[in-house]
């Protein structure tokens, strides 16, 4: 009865809905904390070269989201976001436990989804495929 269409319809909406969350998040890093703010707070977490680990969260961020949005690209960009999510939930979230608003439950659903489309690809509904 679920053929292949359905999957590839699935996982075209996995891959719009993460990537909205991810380009707003990048946004928010960009446009409200700024390269300043961001290297501030990596360098108060103590995450090594808090400067360059900037650039590379804003653009895996925000890039990524707008890559995976539009389906230009899904495969690296979630590889990218899955390392992103890992050092997040090492870095920031696992010491507060499971649960929401600080927990790992939130990145870590982020990164299983991240991981799927990684292996799978971003499924129909995507500008590459026009």
């Amino acid at each position: 009865m679920f053929n292949g269409k359905f999957q590839s319809l699935g996982l075209a909406v996995l891959r719009i809905i993460v990537g909205i969350v991810f380009f707003a998040h990048g946004y928010q890093k960009v446009f409200k904390f700024g390269f300043h703010g961001v290297a501030g707070m990596f360098g108060h977490l103590g995450i090594p070269l808090p400067a360059v680990a900037a650039v590379v969260v804003i653009l895996v961020e925000f890039v990524g989201g707008i890559l995976l949005l539009t389906g230009l690209a899904t495969r690296l960009p979630a590889a990218l976001l899955t390392i992103d999510m890992l050092v997040a939930i090492l870095a920031v979230h696992m010491k507060n436990g499971f649960f929401n608003p600080a927990g790992v439950e939130f990145p870590l659903t982020l990164m299983a989804a991240c991981i799927c489309l990684a292996l799978s690809g971003g499924g129909a509904a995507s500008l590459k495929r026009l």
